[in-house]
Formats: structure tokens, C-alpha cells, sequence
């Protein structure tokens, strides 16, 4: 895997958009750009493939298809969709959700990836299956029905050993840290605004 990378390069060198460069205005009620956002959350679901299961292809193809929920509703109204705050409040007022409802399943798995990842640098003693298992339980294990939860079981079990893992991001490890935890924490700066954004009253349906 490392050797697509550029040289002595990362997998963060391959992702056509990091939300490292998805910017949050606070002066704008923390208005986040959708362009950026779904470029950044395209990018992202490249980590599963990086994590070398089929069993997590219906963890990255449910992201994608909220992805796609989302353009679809920001290239039918442009105009009032450039951030993802106006896209939701502007779908809402005409008795649509299907973008909103695609936002905040995206917003679910986003966030059930940075908790894994989070966990995982966190205590370097605790392999990945166990991260990311604590992180589904945490995220999207209470919305999901009986029937989606063994297959996000599956891809939980067929998690690579860490060791295995990080050396799949790249070979010098030094600049695989020093890619993952600002990319990580701009990520979780993302979901956090998302997440109070979409409780609020005016962005239920």
C-alpha cells in the first residue's frame, strides 16, 4: 500500500481534500463550507480502504451515499446551499430532509471514525478492532437496526493488527503522526460543530 504513496510520503498525501482545509467560521455561527466538507468526507472514506476488508465496504458506501444525499440537494439549489447550515435550514423550509437526514447519518459515521482514531492514539496498547468497536457503540451502534448492526460487527472484527495498520499510512512513522493529528483534530473540530448544529431545534424535521 505504501508504495502508491508519494515518495516518503503518507496516505494523507493522497487525499484529494483534508478538513484540515475545511474551514469553520466562527464569525458566521461556524458556517463550514459544503464543497470542502464533501470533498473532505470523499476523502475519508479512502481510510477503509486502507484498513483492507471487504467487510468495510458497506461502512464507506453508506458514507458515500450521504455524500451524494447532500450534493444532489446542493447542486438543485445552489444558491442557498453554499454551507451546510444554510443547505439544511433552507431544505427544511420546504418540508424536504432527505440532504439533512443524509448530513447527519454522515455526520454519525465521520464521527464514529475520529472516536476510533482518537481511542487508538490515545492508548497505543489497545489494538484498532478494539477502538473502533468502542467507537461504533458510542456513534452508531444506537441507531442502527438489528439487521445493520452485524454487518458493522464484521467490519469491527476484520480490523488490521495497529502495527499493521499505521505502517499501511506510511513507511516513516514520525510524518504519519505528524499528518494524522492535526487531519484528526480538524475532523473532530468539524463533527462537533456539526453535532451542535444538527440538535438544534430549527434543524429537526
Amino acid at each position: 500500500m505504501a508504495a502508491a504513496y508519494p515518495p516518503n510520503g503518507t496516505f494523507f498525501d493522497t487525499l484529494k481534500k483534508s478538513f484540515v482545509d475545511v474551514p469553520v467560521e466562527s464569525g458566521k455561527d461556524n458556517a463550514v463550507p459544503t464543497t470542502e466538507f464533501l470533498e473532505a468526507a470523499e476523502s475519508l472514506t479512502t481510510l477503509f480502504d486502507v484498513l483492507g476488508s471487504i467487510a468495510f465496504t458497506p461502512v464507506k458506501n453508506d458514507m458515500l451515499g450521504n455524500v451524494k444525499k447532500i450534493r444532489d440537494r446542493q447542486l438543485a439549489a445552489p444558491a442557498v446551499s453554499e454551507t451546510l447550515q444554510d443547505l439544511v435550514l433552507n431544505e427544511l423550509k420546504g418540508k424536504k430532509h432527505t440532504a439533512t437526514e443524509g448530513l447527519l447519518w454522515l455526520v454519525r459515521g465521520l464521527d464514529f471514525t475520529a472516536q476510533a482514531l482518537r481511542a487508538n492514539l490515545n492508548d497505543t496498547s489497545e489494538e484498532l478492532s478494539a477502538s473502533f468497536r468502542s467507537a461504533y457503540s458510542n456513534t452508531l451502534k444506537p441507531h442502527h437496526s438489528f439487521l445493520i448492526k452485524p454487518v458493522f460487527n464484521a467490519a469491527m472484527s476484520a480490523t488490521p493488527y495497529r502495527d499493521n495498520f499505521y505502517a499501511k499510512l506510511g513507511a516513516d512513522q514520525d510524518k504519519v503522526q505528524a499528518a494524522l493529528v492535526p487531519w484528526l483534530e480538524a475532523l473532530e473540530k468539524v463533527v462537533t460543530v456539526l453535532k451542535e448544529f444538527l440538535a438544534r431545534k430549527e434543524a429537526k424535521w
